[in-house]
């Protein structure tokens, strides 16, 4: 056998190694793609419908998603209780774990509903046109009103994604891909007998699709096995102590990718006092980042529900090797993508072009050239902070990388955007140096982080209490 077959059988085989992260993590990339199709949709009707509605929901779903962001990476967190009770081999508290996750769903979408109001406010803040800003408030006001079945949806999927199953987190999905596509062309454009609600309609449309989500898994967490194994029916009370830990641990994770969204919204902000053109197209290069990044946060949940079970078994071995891999499969997977951005960008951007408003895609189309190239260079550094944040936060490690990520994208990108082009004049690509910068910096600090290992000594949940049995053999001696 060659040294390159000896390599490639040494990542591949054994406990964390490449086939066992691919076999729970391509579900979930799969899944996670199936989100990513259902953005793209929504961005590709509404370029069809105007620039404005593109750029409005774009700058929307950034600002909202900072506060509903929050909210479903911590129902995410469920994950890593499920993946340590079972590695623990106490599946009982299961069920328990997943209603903690549930009852903050529910406080979650309260308190977005509260929220609403705010949305005119403080979009007026960010000055852009006002047929921009219009649409900003609707589709901000909807999302928020349909923050319960978003975390929910959420939420649920971890019952499968923490025990492996990871093929009904595909399954239901993809499902949900195709209502809210269905859902996509009749609402917004009015089809169907639906009314004409543009960037209203699209963002019902995300609601309904997610309500519908959230139910299938409710359906299947519910069946009789489940019931009786993990207690997913009779272990539906609020158990505080529980939901502290869940709260504690799960919002500063939620909190690291919805503040790093929410840089973002003020990125954007910035951007679109530089002109619509030049908001449109880094609301479509982000479109476009997404499609091939965002699958790629499915294998960070693959890793990270790794990390958790090898960690509750007490295994720190396999943890680590799963975590190595995951990375050297997203290295391959995000240099190829890079390449495309770079090498055929036009083909990428052809469905934008295709039904835009005539003359519309002229300034747009350019400038979104050039932003893939930045995307292309910052892609590697962003799966570095994604897979090695992913086994952080599986080992209960969460506070740092939302410490990082603050203070990464304030230093990193927003005060050097600030300064570079409302300050010394400069302009769209400036900026986007700045925000390459950034993404450089948080990939490296987690990394960093890593290597340091004090991870392996974490523990999500609990430990234990000594059965009775135990306690007399103790007693006796």
């Amino acid at each position: 056998m060659s040294a390159s077959a000896s390599a490639l059988r040494a990542f591949w085989d054994g406990p964390g190694g490449g086939r066992e992260v691919l076999k729970i993590g391509y579900p979930l990339i799969l899944a996670q793609l199936s989100f990513t199709l259902q953005t793209f949709v929504d961005r590709l009707f509404l370029t069809w419908y105007s620039a404005e509605a593109v750029a409005g929901a774009v700058t929307a779903l950034f600002v909202v998603w900072t506060y509903i962001g929050v909210c479903i990476g911590t129902g995410e967190y469920v994950t890593s209780f499920v993946a340590q009770y079972l590695g623990a081999g106490r599946p009982d508290r299961v069920g328990r774990a997943m209603w903690q996750g549930l009852w903050f769903a529910c406080a979650a979408g309260i308190v977005g509903a509260a929220l609403t109001p705010l949305a005119e406010p403080v979009f007026a803040l960010a000055g852009h046109a006002l047929a921009v800003r219009q649409y900003e408030v609707t589709y901000a006001q909807v999302l928020l009103l349909g923050t319960f079945p978003v975390v929910a949806m959420a939420t649920l999927s971890a019952f499968f994604a923490g025990r492996g199953r990871t093929l009904a987190v595909l399954a239901v999905n993809v499902a949900v891909t195709a209502v809210n596509a269905v859902l996509d062309y009749l609402w917004i454009f009015g089809h169907g007998g639906f009314e004409r609600g543009g960037v209203a309609g699209a963002a019902w449309a995300t609601i309904a699709s997610q309500a519908f989500g959230a139910l299938c898994f409710l359906v299947l967490m519910l069946r009789r096995s489940h019931r009786d194994t993990y207690r997913t029916l009779v272990d539906w009370r609020l158990e505080p102590a529980l939901f502290r830990r869940l709260v504690r641990l799960g919002v500063p994770a939620g909190l690291h990718y919805a503040l790093e969204i929410f840089a973002f919204a003020l990125f954007m902000f910035m951007i679109g006092r530089l002109g619509t053109a030049e908001l449109a197209a880094t609301g479509i290069a982000f479109n476009l980042n997404m499609i091939v990044f965002t699958p790629m946060l499915g294998l960070g949940f693959g890793v990270s529900a790794l990390v958790s079970k090898a960690l509750g078994a007490g295994d720190a071995a396999a943890a680590e090797r799963a975590t190595w891999s995951g990375f050297k499969l997203s290295f391959a997977y995000m240099g190829a993508c890079g390449a495309l951005y770079v090498l055929a960008p036009e083909l990428l951007l052809a469905p934008y072009a295709a039904g835009s408003p005539a003359g519309s895609f002229d300034r747009i189309g350019p400038l979104t050239v050039v932003l893939l190239r930045f995307v292309a260079f910052y892609s590697i550094f962003d799966m570095a902070n994604v897979i090695f944040a992913a086994a952080l936060k599986g080992a209960g490690d969460t506070a740092y990388p939302l410490r990082a990520s603050v203070v990464a994208s304030t230093f990193g990108m927003l005060l050097p955007t600030w300064v570079l082009c409302f300050h010394l004049g400069f302009g769209l690509f400036a900026a986007w140096s700045a925000a390459t910068f950034y993404v450089f910096l948080v990939g490296a600090a987690m990394l960093l982080r890593f290597r340091r290992g004090r991870w392996r000594h974490l523990r999500v949940v609990e430990d234990a209490a000594p059965v009775v049995d135990d306690l007399v053999a103790a007693a006796g001696k």
